[in-house]
């Protein structure tokens, strides 16, 4: 049947539309001549010998190669009837084997980057837990202690003797430190390695007779004035107002540091501080200005004073220290107590200031629980900053406010007028703003930029999949015509 050919010179139907799909072996007339060598091409039965084949072969696609690039084509798809689908599977797999080695290395990347994720949040849910337990540790310790000091001085009261007793307890916090290094270290020291690499704190010859009176004598007495002081505020005021109280340090911490230390300024603690002497006056007007409450106040300030002064000098003189070294401090402060202070409580009781009739007579089992409460604060304290972030110590400290105001309300000790609350709350928030990190301005604006941009970007997002979606139905209610000349 003869085709006429088309004024562009395609000829058949099946040109026009390889034309159209632009096949790469498409030229005119490739319909026809296919159909030529597709009649010029014999089948052998196997095992016979067909020369004339390769000849009729070559001699119907002589013609045909105008140029090499037109024939590579035709002698491609000619040569697909046994060794093609093969050629393919083969080339099929040499591409998967190398997109397997291509996305071996990335996937073995994203595995190690989850894994790394998975184990930074569970350390950090590992130390939110830790900080929880502290923080009610803490918290409770001090809650403890304080009560039980309002307990005992219903039967005996001698602060100073209580004082001395409860210091001497700090002795046991190295040896405490010690068997904990024994129960969790891989590579265990002996005592005395262990006590020489803590003993560091001193200095680089460690602890010498000359350096443990002259960097002991200052921080003992300081330790003593500030628990004897807080167990005098005590006796005349609530264990709630006294902590309240106390929870002033922070701010006397600030402002000795920026007068001694040159600290940076922060107006926002300048206003905690202010906030902290606000809540002192209140406190000390909540009673008319009684002269116990205002004896009272003075104390608890005193205490909250000599606790500021006491840290402010162990930075400047000592600078940090970790747990170890925390502990072998700790610990020469209550032998020097043992030592030097023990002269104290004995003139004491023979001037009849703190006179009591016998030792028996003594209430050990709150005087113990007393002392092993405030050594249980201590070593809490010191361990949280390892186990922990240090800023849940200080929340567990202003915790013991609400906790000894539970506590007084359910002894019926204390009755919270107007006045004693709003001290109480102003200190607490006060005490709260002093622990505001000092780039805090700085992180606010960058949390605040970050949900501004996030907030952009999903509105760009949203944008986006609302005009794919506008084209994907323009699409769809569209039509599209292929011309076939």
């Amino acid at each position: 049947m003869d085709v006429k050919a088309a004024p562009n010179g395609v000829a058949t139907i099946e040109d026009r539309i390889l034309r159209i799909t632009g096949y790469y072996g498409y030229y005119p007339g490739y319909s026809s001549q296919k159909s030529t060598s597709r009649s010029s091409v014999t089948r052998c039965k196997p095992g016979t010998n067909c020369p004339s084949s390769h000849t009729g072969i070559s001699r119907q696609l002589s013609p045909l190669s105008v140029t090499e690039d037109s024939s590579a084509p035709i002698l491609e798809l000619q040569s697909r009837g046994s060794s093609g689908v093969c050629g393919h599977r083969v080339e099929r797999q040499n591409r998967s084997g190398d997109d397997g080695m291509q996305t071996h290395p990335e996937n073995s990347s994203q595995g190690n980057r989850l894994k790394a994720r998975c184990l930074s949040c569970t350390a950090v849910l590992l130390k939110a837990v830790w900080g929880l337990l502290i923080i009610l540790s803490v918290s409770s310790s001090w809650v403890g202690t304080t009560q039980i000091v309002k307990i005992t001085y219903k039967n005996f009261y001698c602060p100073f003797f209580m004082t001395w007793f409860s210091t001497n307890w700090n002795i046991m916090f190295f040896p405490v430190y010690y068997s904990g290094h024994l129960a969790t270290a891989q590579e265990k020291q002996s005592p005395m390695k262990k006590f020489r690499e803590c003993s560091r704190i001193f200095g680089e010859d460690g602890l010498t007779l000359k350096l443990f009176l002259k960097r002991t004598a200052p921080f003992s007495i300081l330790w003593t004035l500030t628990n004897y002081l807080y167990l005098l505020a005590l006796k005349k005021l609530t264990a709630t107002d006294v902590s309240a109280l106390f929870c002033c340090n922070k701010a006397f911490v600030f402002l000795l540091s920026w007068i001694v230390l040159k600290d940076r300024f922060m107006g926002v603690r300048i206003v905690a501080a202010i906030m902290a002497i606000t809540g002192i006056v209140m406190m000390a007007y909540a009673d008319n200005f009684h002269a116990d409450s205002i004896i009272g106040v003075a104390f608890a300030v005193g205490s909250a004073s000599t606790s500021a002064l006491y840290k402010v000098l162990f930075k400047m003189f000592l600078g940090s220290a970790n747990f170890g070294e925390a502990a072998h401090f700790v610990s020469t402060l209550g032998f020097f107590n043992l030592i030097f202070i023990s002269f104290t409580p004995v003139v004491l009781y023979f001037t009849k200031v703190e006179h009591w009739s016998s030792f028996a007579a003594l209430p050990w089992g709150c005087l113990c629980g007393m002392a092993g409460l405030w050594l249980a604060f201590n070593i809490l304290v010191n361990v949280g900053v390892v186990l922990t972030y240090p800023i849940l110590i200080s929340i567990g400290t202003v915790l013991s406010v609400p906790g000894n105001a539970a506590v007084d309300l359910l002894k019926q000790e204390v009755i919270f007028n107007v006045v004693r609350l709003a001290a109480t709350i102003i200190i607490c928030i006060g005490f709260l703003l002093m622990l505001l990190p000092e780039e805090w301005d700085e992180i606010t604006l960058r949390f605040i930029n970050s949900l501004k941009e996030k907030k952009s970007e999903e509105h760009v997002e949203e944008m986006t999949d609302s005009s794919v979606h506008l084209r994907s139905r323009s699409r769809v209610n569209g039509t599209v015509s292929i011309p076939l000349t």
